[in-house]
């Protein structure tokens, strides 16, 4: 076990059901290529990591379950927490406060701030969106300063990198790339309002319409079936959410300039040419002597924001 005088940094990934953590030591390089690092808990290990599943009960219960799995981690490595990055799914206003959360609603209201203080004393500590954070994994992973990242799920969430650090910055906002405008007379959005970007692409709305293409209820493994056997009702679905992502990709490309699009989230990565669609729109729908970013394929799937939060502790190091 490394000494009482060693230092880590803390990668935090908030989620609805559960809590994911990686501390690693703080002299290590910052690579977020999974396969770059040793195993964690060994010996010589720069890495370990835990998982904690939310208790039953309130937001004070999961913030005491946060500090019980934060202890243990500490005592298992052995290790001083210089900083700590979290990955946070919850919306926060500018006092730390959190606003709302659909995955866990008992946390609104709940003061962020001065439960990490409670939980990290003496640590530099910061909070990002979790689409933001995974943002940058994606970029450290590339090796890019500029990109932007579309998650596709459920929902669509993402963020934007720029100059190595998430737009804004961590605490304050995040770019609600799922609620922009692609389409003004477009389906009605969760968030009340027409045409948001997520209303189109997401996973649901996108087997809204195959169901209503195909005319019986289609699930995502029929939906990928039908992609893979070339059926019509398949295609029909998939190119709007394709043409949705991409009016996305050349809009940011337009405001921010990154060099390349990352697209994520697990409905994007089970559909077969999905990325290549998107891809291909990009292209089609950039202005003349504007080249459009690259489109790919996420690299750490289901880590981006767990790696992120690793991140965003690192860049807390290396901060004035």
């Amino acid at each position: 076990m490394p000494g009482r005088t060693d230092t880590g940094v803390l990668g935090v990934d908030i989620g609805g059901t559960k809590v994911a953590l990686r501390a690693e030591r703080a002299a290590s390089a910052p690579v977020v290529d999974p396969g770059a690092y040793e195993q964690p808990g060994t010996v010589a290990s720069r890495a370990y990591e835990r998982t904690l599943t939310w208790p039953a009960g309130g937001a004070e219960a999961d913030v005491a379950a946060l500090a019980d799995a934060v202890d243990a981690l500490r005592a298992e490595s052995g290790w001083r927490l210089a900083a700590v990055g979290v990955a946070m799914p919850g919306t926060t206003d500018p006092t730390g406060r959190v606003t709302v959360w659909p995955g866990r609603p008992s946390w609104a209201g709940l003061r962020l701030d001065k439960a990490l203080r409670r939980i990290f004393p003496g640590s530099r500590t910061a909070w990002a969106d979790d689409g933001d954070l995974a943002a940058l994994a994606e970029a450290r992973h590339l090796g890019a300063d500029d990109v932007v990242y579309l998650g596709v799920g459920t929902g669509v969430g993402g963020g934007v990198v720029l100059g190595g650090r998430p737009l804004p910055g961590a605490g304050r906002g995040s770019p609600e790339v799922g609620h922009m405008v692609v389409a003004v007379d477009g389906p009605r959005c969760d968030c009340g309002r027409h045409g948001c970007l997520q209303a189109i692409a997401s996973g649901p709305a996108t087997l809204r319409r195959a169901a209503a293409a195909r005319g019986a209820a289609v699930s995502f493994a029929e939906l990928r079936d039908g992609l893979e056997r070339d059926r019509r009702w398949a295609h029909d679905a998939v190119q709007p959410s394709g043409t949705a992502l991409a009016a996305a990709v050349v809009s940011l490309g337009e405001l921010v300039d990154p060099s390349v699009a990352v697209l994520g989230g697990g409905f994007a990565a089970g559909l077969p040419g999905f990325v290549g669609l998107v891809a291909r729109e990009v292209a089609r729908l950039a202005r003349p002597g504007r080249p459009a970013p690259a489109v790919r394929a996420a690299a750490l799937g289901g880590l981006s924001s767990l790696h992120g939060a690793v991140a965003l502790a690192r860049n807390l190091t290396a901060s004035p």
